[in-house]
Formats: C-alpha cells, sequence, structure tokens
C-alpha cells in the first residue's frame, strides 16, 4: 500500500482530518496510517479502535512514539463499539466498510455513538459503476479476493449502504486511488451526518 499512500490516500485522509476535534473515534485504524495526519491540539481526544491484536500492537507502537495526548487503543469491532450511545463529534473510517463482516450492522454502530450534529467521515473503495467491465471483474473475482484479503469486497456499494442507514451524504468526492490494482481503484470520501 506504500506507493499509494503516497500517491493519493495520505492527502486525502488529510484533507478529511484537517478540521476534527472533540471526541473523534477511528474504527479499523490498523496500524496507524492516519495517526500523524490528526491536529495536535487540546481540544481532540481520539480513540483508536481496531479488532485485530497484531495490528493494535504496532498502532500502541506508534501511538506511543507520537506527540498526541489524549489517544486510546480499543480493542472492538465495528459492529460492538465500546461506548455509550451518543459520544463522539466526529467517526472516521478508512478502507474499513469494504472488510466488515456487517456492513449494516457496523453503520447503526457509528449512529448510535454519534452525537447529534456529529460527522461520519469515510474514506473508501467501492464498487464499480454498474454495467463497466471492472464492474463485471470485481463480480468474478470477488469471491476469491475476500479469501486472500481479509474479507474486502471488491464489490460493495457503500455509498449506497451509507444512505440506507439513514445518513445524509453532505459532501462526496469520486476518484481512482492511484497506484492501486485496477479493481480497488474506485474510491469514495466524504462526509455524512445523521437525518
Amino acid at each position: 500500500m506504500k506507493p499509494t499512500e503516497q500517491a493519493c490516500l495520505i492527502e486525502w485522509r488529510a484533507d478529511l482530518l484537517k478540521g476534527v476535534d472533540g471526541k473523534v473515534l477511528e474504527i479499523g485504524a490498523g496500524t496507524g496510517a492516519s495517526l500523524a495526519l490528526y491536529p495536535n491540539n487540546s481540544s481532540l481526544e481520539l480513540y483508536l479502535a481496531e479488532p485485530d491484536h497484531n495490528m493494535r500492537s504496532q498502532l500502541a507502537e506508534k501511538v506511543n512514539a507520537s506527540n498526541l495526548s489524549n489517544v486510546a487503543i480499543l480493542a472492538c469491532p465495528s459492529e460492538a463499539i465500546e461506548s455509550e450511545d451518543n459520544f463522539y463529534d466526529h467517526v472516521f473510517v478508512s478502507l474499513v466498510c469494504c472488510s466488515v463482516n456487517d456492513v449494516e450492522a457496523s453503520l447503526q454502530e457509528i449512529k448510535r455513538v454519534m452525537k447529534p450534529g456529529g460527522r461520519f467521515i469515510f474514506l473508501e473503495h467501492v464498487a464499480a459503476e454498474e454495467g463497466t467491465k471492472r464492474r463485471k471483474w470485481q463480480g468474478r473475482v470477488n469471491f476469491l479476493w475476500r479469501k486472500l484479503a481479509g474479507n474486502c469486497h471488491l464489490n460493495r456499494e457503500t455509498e449506497k449502504h451509507i444512505k440506507q442507514a439513514g445518513f445524509i451524504i453532505t459532501e462526496i468526492k469520486r476518484e481512482s486511488m492511484r497506484k492501486s490494482m485496477p479493481l480497488v481503484r474506485p474510491t469514495i470520501r466524504g462526509i455524512a451526518r445523521l437525518s
């Protein structure tokens, strides 16, 4: 992922995260690819959820080496977030919705833990446009891809799931993820609020 990170993902994440403050939850924080992109200000309380033990260990090392304060690491999956209701000002996902076991349950949990007026910030690779060759190939190889890539779905219609969960997308950009395999290039990124 390093070439893709350098080609576009770091820039996209930095742009999405530039205005976050208050209580922020990042779901699927992985090994901390976004950690250096958060603003370093005293009003930020950062909660990083990562259910995978090995990734969480690497994440903890990065947190300890960072200059961020007020960071907590959670072990919970997206379908069962360890939080009280209406707690977070912002919830951020980056290349997560493609691989969660239950995208609908995950989005309902995000709704549950967000404060009224909170922002759901997303950056996801998604299914290609209907009727395209890329979409057909995504469908053909999705079963095998999921086995090889940790349940990552090439053809998940994440934008549709976000809307069906009751979010209103207020900002969205569609762009090709540069320096990545052709079947994972279609992306969406933006901000959604509760309806």
